[in-house]
């Protein structure tokens, strides 16, 4: 964070607001490369351009989260969500709706730009981060790599050999991917909950796995040991953590602004891309203020254009600028082959001498393994339920191998996109979900519970993503490196390249896939 807090000082960050007309566009303002968002595959765009000595400017439409807000903290906890929580809405929206059928969950705020956004569509939501560092601010840290072999199934035309020697590991340590110790693991109470559902998996003859991560475990222990201020062990996740985890704002962005080429552009959103008559790029954002209005209208201009927003903001860009004649020989494919990695939250009730313990560290850090089960390929995550109170919760984020896709398509009234994707898709990923715990609970004498998702005795969670994959596909609407078909120098580089389901958390994908992309760059396209 230092590395930003400096950057800001320098006037690297622009985050100042002045009086203008939305309908005045003022003068473009040029780079000779220009990154539209912040999160994993912009910020790997980001840092490998200022290294190659580009000019390069990162737009990016959440704020930067280096100021501390009355209570001292940048970040607010799960318990006591405020208005740094979510993205212009009065209403906080977890993803858990009810506890014992209350409504004691989401909290009433005032709107603001906070940090994260739920994104609504006619049967899926999707949870997105807003910020500098964009989801690795409100992510769980589970810094997964996937099978080989899944890879390779999902990416065919992609060398999975180079990927595994070389741009999965040099992802890994930019991002300062550790694991936790497991002698302490064993020991922490911190811990209970995800011992608990190991000895459940166990017994149904399911083996687990523990996963790395981008917090810092060495302040973890000493958060347990009283000897750090707790972050993880503070009810702070999905809201963001204030201490512990490598975020990328600490990784690849600062890094990138240490090169003293990146500026960092925030509360600005592009929403129209075009091409000039010389094969520049021109791009219209709209800066906003902390009410949400815009307050002014801008023009950039770029030789090189990568898009880094976001499975929804990449695909959103550029099924936008095809229908709308501003890009009009993008590839029919581009919208198409969107996934929700096959996401299904539930959770199960445990016995009473079974207790999961009421102090709960938010980082999870291990799975129950059933991918190699051709039958019913399911990765599920042992998630956190940090109430302070014991409430015998077994709580999960299943990743199935759901094969149903869906597209985005431009809508003319509002300017914006629909997402086609239907509950009767979702219900791919809950039948997959049921078959393994209907199998867990019969071993271990347990049942769903009923409570946590709203009225109605909802079981599992499948009308909300944290994982949106697709719409721009790799070697489909793009070539197999992220350039985009029809047009030159322009990249995608984010989760919009992934085809809808990857087995395991995608932010390790999503940065080696852009490592990859960058490498191949910088040597083919761009100017000595």
């Amino acid at each position: 964070m230092a590395a930003l807090q400096t950057a800001a000082t320098l006037g690297f960050t622009r985050v100042g607001l002045q009086s203008a007309h939305a309908d005045e566009p003022a003068a473009v303002e040029s780079a000779p490369a220009i990154v539209v968002g912040s999160g994993y595959g912009a910020a790997v765009a980001a840092l490998r351009l200022g290294q190659a000595g580009i000019r390069t400017l990162v737009i990016e439409m959440g704020r930067l989260w280096n100021t501390a807000g009355t209570d001292g903290k940048v970040f607010c906890n799960t318990a006591s969500p405020d208005s740094r929580s979510m993205w212009f809405k009065t209403r906080t929206e977890a993803p858990l709706a009810t506890f014992l059928w209350l409504d004691v969950v989401n909290k009433d705020i005032s709107r603001y730009p906070g940090v994260l956004d739920r994104v609504h569509f006619a049967d899926m939501s999707v949870f997105v981060g807003r910020g500098v560092g964009g989801g690795s601010l409100v992510n769980g840290s589970m810094a997964v790599t996937p099978l080989p072999s899944y890879f390779a199934e999902q990416f065919p035309t992609v060398d999975a050999s180079e990927m595994y020697a070389t741009y999965f590991p040099r992802a890994r340590a930019m991002l300062g991917v550790n694991t936790v110790d497991p002698a302490w693991f064993e020991s922490t109470e911190w811990y209970r909950f995800t011992r608990v559902s190991r000895k459940h998996a166990a017994n149904t003859g399911l083996k687990t796995t523990f996963v790395p991560s981008v917090y810092d475990f060495g302040y973890m222990q000493r958060e347990a040991a009283g000897t750090a201020t707790r972050s993880a062990l503070g009810q702070e996740v999905i809201y963001g953590n204030n201490y512990g985890k490598k975020s990328l704002d600490k990784t690849y962005l600062a890094a990138a602004l240490g090169t003293g080429n990146v500026t960092i552009h925030t509360m600005e959103k592009v929403r129209a891309i075009s091409r000039a008559s010389d094969g520049s790029y021109v791009l219209t954002a709209d800066r906003i203020d902390d009410s949400g209005t815009v307050v002014e209208t801008k023009q950039y201009g770029c030789t090189y254009l990568f898009l880094g927003g976001g499975s929804l903001g990449t695909s959103e860009l550029l099924v936008r600028a095809r229908d709308t004649g501003t890009l009009p020989a993008l590839d029919a494919s581009v919208g198409a082959g969107w996934g929700t990695n096959g996401n299904v939250m539930l959770g199960r009730a445990n016995h009473l001498w079974d207790t999961v313990g009421a102090n709960q560290s938010t980082m999870p850090v291990m799975g129950i393994d059933d991918w190699a089960n051709t039958a019913n390929p399911v990765f599920a995550e042992i998630a956190p339920l940090p109430t302070g109170l014991e409430h015998w919760v077994s709580l999960y984020l299943a990743i199935t191998k759901n094969p149903q896709r869906a597209a985005f398509t431009y809508d003319s009234a509002s300017g914006g996109v629909n997402l086609g994707w239907s509950a009767a898709q979702s219900a791919v990923s809950v039948a997959m979900a049921k078959n393994l715990f209907d199998r867990i609970n019969a071993a271990n004498s347990t049942i769903y519970r009923y409570d946590l998702f709203g009225t109605g005795n909802k079981i599992f969670a499948d009308d909300f993503t944290y994982h949106p994959l697709g719409g721009c596909v790799l070697g489909k609407a793009t070539d197999d490196y992220g350039r985009v078909k029809g047009y030159s120098k322009l990249y995608v580089t984010d989760g919009a390249l992934v085809p809808g389901n990857i087995g395991v958390n995608p932010f390790v994908t999503i940065t080696a896939l852009a490592e990859r992309t960058m490498a191949r760059v910088l040597v083919e396209d761009t100017a000595p």
